[in-house]
């Protein structure tokens, strides 16, 4: 088992440098610009990913979401952003399948009871205000 993660492992790179000879011979120039616009974008990517990581966790945590979902999903952005650097095709792939991938919402089941005893219930009748009246003179 071990002997096949090795061979996979070393198979990766080699697969990645075929496939680059291979597009080199084809397409010249134009996949070094195409390396080159991606490597920028993986820069782009991260950058924006770093600004944005605090604005994201405040926003789920105020909305009464988990923290996990947001760290799951800047830790997605920043390792399809890692991947987009590494020259190579398949590298890629990998990583535009990663971002495509969406982060699943999971929350928990409705009793019909509210998640927090402060939370405001629903009135019978939405037309009706209610409060307390005192005059003062």
């Amino acid at each position: 088992m071990r002997l096949l993660m090795v061979l996979i492992l070393l198979a990766f790179p080699i697969a990645e440098i075929w496939l680059l000879i291979e597009l080199g011979q084809h397409y010249g120039l134009w996949l070094l610009v195409y390396l080159v616009a991606i490597a920028l974008l993986g820069f782009r990517l991260i950058r924006d990913e770093k600004s944005l990581f605090s604005g994201r966790m405040v926003q789920t945590l105020s909305a009464g979401g988990s923290p996990i979902k947001a760290i799951f999903g800047s830790a997605r952005n920043i390792i399809a952003g890692v991947l987009l650097i590494l020259p190579g095709v398949i590298t890629d792939v990998i990583a535009v399948i990663l971002l495509l991938i969406p982060i699943k919402n999971r929350q928990l089941p409705n009793n019909n009871q509210p998640s927090s005893p402060y939370q405001a219930k629903k009135a019978a009748n939405d037309d009706v205000i209610e409060g307390e009246f005192r005059r003062e003179d």
